[in-house]
């Protein structure tokens, strides 16, 4: 089968609704990417809601997965070609009802879009967010072994020091802690590239979120949080790993992908 240069990109939005109304809208945003599959994550919507907004892309199948509780966390992914099948839980008991999965099937490859749990402060949902990352692990390999995997995302965790401003002072903290890096160390070692890291492995101040304290993005006092993992198989066939960080509407910043499929 012959293949095509893809444009993938992912954005953790922080709610869609709010995106939409601000200038540029993530409509304009939406049509200026022109991805081949466009991942978001925190899309804070339920079913109704969604086709209230009456979005509409010419092009595109839409891909929702919702949380059950209202207002929170949910994904969706938009993709130029139709899905062969997608799956939104992947049986995990702790938080296979956040609605923070979607998994689509394509002829070559497996597509998974993850918004994963936080920690949240003092490491209070520390528990569920390892349980979480042993499933997805699990998960993920399940997906390859049938056929190349893509993951992206918002994984909320900075792995190394390089991926945050300031490592000192947040060691220890949610996003940043051992057992999180660990766990993300873990899903690498079982198979899966850091894109942007693997081209870009000396690269300083390149972050994807911001606290909207502090005047943090102003002063890129951030942290690399948004990701895009690739099976090891196909690493080779990354063309390029970019942050979009001149893209503003949200906390986080979309990130990108090429990568011949």
């Amino acid at each position: 089968m012959a293949t095509k240069e893809l444009r993938l990109v992912s954005w953790n939005v922080n709610g869609l609704r709010a995106v939409l109304k601000k200038d540029p809208s993530f409509e304009d945003i939406f049509h200026m990417l022109d991805a081949d599959v466009f991942a978001l994550q925190e899309t804070k919507l339920q079913d109704d809601q969604r086709a209230k907004l009456g979005l509409d892309f010419d092009g595109y199948y839409q891909t929702w997965s919702y949380a059950e509780r209202k207002g929170y966390s949910g994904t969706a992914v938009f993709s130029k070609e139709k899905p062969l099948q997608v799956i939104r839980q992947i049986g995990c008991e702790v938080a296979d009802d956040e609605g923070r999965v979607c998994a689509l099937e394509f002829p070559t490859y497996w597509f998974v879009n993850v918004y994963t749990p936080n920690a949240q402060n003092e490491l209070k949902r520390i528990d569920t967010r390892l349980t979480w990352d042993e499933r997805y692990r699990e998960f993920l390999c399940e997906l390859a072994a049938q056929k190349p995997v893509v993951t992206c995302g918002d994984f909320n965790v900075a792995h190394e020091e390089i991926d945050l401003k300031n490592p000192g002072p947040n060691r220890g903290n949610a996003g940043f802690s051992d057992e999180e890096r660990e766990s993300f160390t873990q899903l690498l070692d079982a198979g899966f590239v850091d894109t942007f890291r693997a081209r870009h492995p000396d690269l300083t101040g390149a972050y994807s979120w911001w606290s909207y304290r502090f005047r943090a993005r102003q002063n890129n006092a951030g942290w690399r949080i948004d990701y895009f993992l690739v099976s090891d198989e196909i690493a080779n066939r990354v063309t390029s790993a970019a942050i979009l960080n001149e893209v503003f509407g949200s906390d986080h910043c979309p990130v990108e992908l090429t990568i011949e499929l």
